[in-house]
C-alpha cells in the first residue's frame, strides 16, 4: 500500500516552543518537491510525546490540508492507553489521513497477548489502514514477529514499522504474511538491508534533511539495484549516525535549523543539541552534500 522513502516529519516550533505552521507547510512542500513518498505526521520525530491532544490533532489537520492529496499522509496516533489511541485514530480518519501509525504502548510493558488485543481493538474501532510500530529501544516493549503475524489477518492492519534493527525478522514476517503485511524500516542505518531483505521502504529521520537522496536510495533498492543503492547509502551513513548524536529529534531539528528550514524550538524535557555535537552533525551534513 505504501512504499519508498517516508519521512518521519519534525514538528517545526518557534523559539518559544509554539507550533510554526508556516514552517510546517514549507517542509511539506520541500518533501514533495524532492521525491518523498509519504509524510508521517506527529510520530516520535514529530514530538508526539510532548504535544497535547488538541495540538496533535491540529498538526494532523494542517498536514492533510496542505498536502492536499499530493502524497499520502500517515498520522501518528499511538498511545499507551488503548482508548486514547482509538480517539486519536478516529480523529485522523475524520481528518482524511490516508493511514495511521501506532507505536507499541510504552511504559506499560504489555504482554504479547496485550499487544494483540490493543491493536485488534484499535483496528476494529476505526476503519482506516493502520501500520504497527515496533521500537523496543524507546518503549521497553518488543512486539515479536509471531504477534505481528497473528495481527496480519485483520484487514486494515497493513504494515509494520520495524525499528528493532533486526533485519532477520523481515523474511519471517513476509513469508508468513505475503502481501497482507508490508514491512518498513524504522532505522535509517539498516534501512537498505531491510529493503533488500523484502521490506517496502523506510520511515526515515534522515529524509528530513536528505529527502532526494533517501528517495533515490529507496527507488534503487526496490528495483533491485543494490550497487546504486549502496553508493547513495554509503554517502548518507555518517548522517544516519550523526542524527542520533543525542536523542531523536534533537539533532535533526538542529540540522534543519542549520539549513535555514526551521527555527530552533523544541519542547522540554528535550533540549537543544549540546554544543559539543554541533560539528559532528555539521560534518555529517557536509559528507552527504546536504550543506
Amino acid at each position: 500500500m505504501f512504499k519508498g522513502s517516508m519521512v518521519a516529519l519534525v514538528t517545526p516550533m518557534r523559539d518559544d516552543g509554539s507550533l510554526d505552521v508556516s514552517a510546517l507547510h514549507r517542509l511539506i512542500d520541500f518533501h514533495i518537491e524532492n521525491g518523498t513518498d509519504a509524510i508521517i505526521a506527529v510520530g516520535t520525530t514529530g514530538e508526539s510525546a510532548t504535544v497535547p491532544v488538541d495540538e496533535h490533532c491540529e498538526i494532523i489537520r494542517h498536514c492533510v490540508g496542505h498536502v492536499g492529496g499530493r502524497i499520502p499522509v500517515i498520522a501518528g496516533t499511538g498511545a499507551n492507553s488503548t482508548s486514547e489511541a482509538i480517539e486519536l485514530t478516529r480523529f485522523a480518519h475524520e481528518a482524511r489521513a490516508d493511514a495511521c501509525l501506532l507505536v507499541t504502548p510504552y511504559y506499560n510493558k504489555p504482554t504479547q497477548e496485550g499487544l494483540y488485543q490493543h491493536y485488534k481493538a484499535v483496528a476494529e474501532s476505526v476503519a482506516i489502514p493502520q501500520i504497527l510500530y515496533n521500537v523496543p529501544g524507546r518503549t521497553a516493549c518488543d512486539m515479536l514477529p509471531d504477534t505481528i503475524i497473528r495481527l496480519a489477518p485483520i484487514p486494515n492492519i497493513v504494515g509494520v514499522k520495524e525499528a528493532s534493527a533486526d533485519v532477520s525478522r523481515v523474511p519471517k514476517i513476509t513469508q508468513a504474511c505475503g502481501d497482507s503485511m508490508e514491512v518498513y524500516s524504522g532505522d535509517d542505518a539498516t534501512a537498505l538491508d531491510l529493503i533488500l531483505a523484502g521490506g517496502q521502504g523506510v520511515i526515515s529521520v534522515t529524509a528530513n534533511v536528505a529527502p532526494r537522496q533517501m528517495s533515490d536510495m529507496c527507488k534503487a533498492a526496490l528495483k533491485g539495484d543494490e550497487v546504486g543503492a549502496r553508493a547513495i547509502n554509503d554517502r548518507l551513513m555518517s548522517t544516519h549516525k550523526g542524527l542520533f548524536a543525542e536523542s531523536n529529534p534533537i539533532p535533526v531539528k538542529w540540522a534543519l535549523q542549520e539549513m535555514g528550514m526551521i527555527e530552533g524550538g523544541i519542547r522540554l524535557p528535550l533540549t537543544p543539541l549540546a554544543s559539543e555535537h554541533h560539528e559532528t552533525v555539521r560534518a555529517a551534513l557536509r559528507d552527504a552534500g546536504i550543506i
